[in-house]
């Protein structure tokens, strides 16, 4: 494994706008690219440290992005950084390797920053990506309503379920398809978490969007907690929810 720390991904130099790439021994590869959770106010890429080396060892990429948060941050910027990360990683992971896929992703706050590139094409738009671009999304127990600190930043009650244009959830049936994706979420979630999860998942249904296009895994335990975890084989659980994830939709291209 390979690991290059702290590339900007932006055209201006911003401290917050860098991500690590863990590359694979392999020339050939498909990339994970990782937003990190905490709040829209905390965390960093090198929770990825956690699972990265363990999917490199399997041959798949991981880009780790930081993004710029609360209270420097206010809506959508958060948002707008990731789509930038993405366009940096479609256009310059070539000359790091042969790309085959780009998967996305993120944990908490960062499945928030996924759906919401996932399902409000806008973000992608001005860098002529759409989501339909991504292989595959990986949403782990992100908020689809309106983020409990985007709340906080309009004054509003963080306890509020409210859905608008900020809210994943709002564009769902705004496009007729989507790409593959997985939720993961956990029974003893944040408050209100695996409900709305739940919803989320209920609507795509709704609107026909059904296995084995939409898939989703319950964990058992607290919020994100097995993105840290290795469990007793010694391997990373998020990581091999990654793998397993990956490895299934190439074997069902195969």
């Amino acid at each position: 494994m390979k690991i290059i720390k702290d590339i900007s991904y932006s055209k201006y130099d911003n401290i917050d706008k860098k991500l690590d790439l863990y590359l694979p021994k392999s020339d050939n590869f498909p990339i994970f690219v990782y937003f990190h959770g905490g709040g829209i106010e905390k965390g960093d890429k090198q929770s990825a440290e956690a699972f990265a080396p363990y999917l490199a060892d399997k041959g798949i990429a991981i880009a780790s992005v930081n993004y710029r948060m609360y209270p420097q941050a206010i809506y959508p910027e958060f948002i707008m950084d990731a789509a930038e990360s993405v366009a940096w990683i479609k256009n310059n992971i070539s000359n790091y390797g042969n790309c085959t896929d780009i998967y996305v992703g993120g944990s908490s706050a960062g499945g928030y920053l996924s759906m919401m590139l996932c399902f409000d094409s806008r973000f992608l738009a001005p860098y002529k990506i759409s989501p339909m671009d991504i292989k595959a999304f990986i949403h782990d127990a992100g908020q689809p309503t309106c983020h409990f600190n985007v709340l906080r930043e309009r004054g509003i009650d963080k306890k509020r379920v409210i859905i608008d244009s900020s809210a994943p959830l709002y564009h769902i049936g705004t496009s007729d398809t989507y790409p593959d994706m997985l939720f993961i979420v956990s029974d003893n979630d944040m408050e209100n978490r695996y409900e709305q999860t739940m919803l989320m998942i209920s609507t795509l249904k709704h609107f026909g969007h059904t296995e084995p296009k939409i898939n989703h895994i319950v964990m058992h335990g607290k919020h994100c907690e097995y993105v840290r975890k290795i469990n007793e084989n010694n391997i990373p659980v998020f990581g091999e929810i990654v793998y397993n994830y990956i490895d299934s939709l190439k074997k069902d291209v195969n």
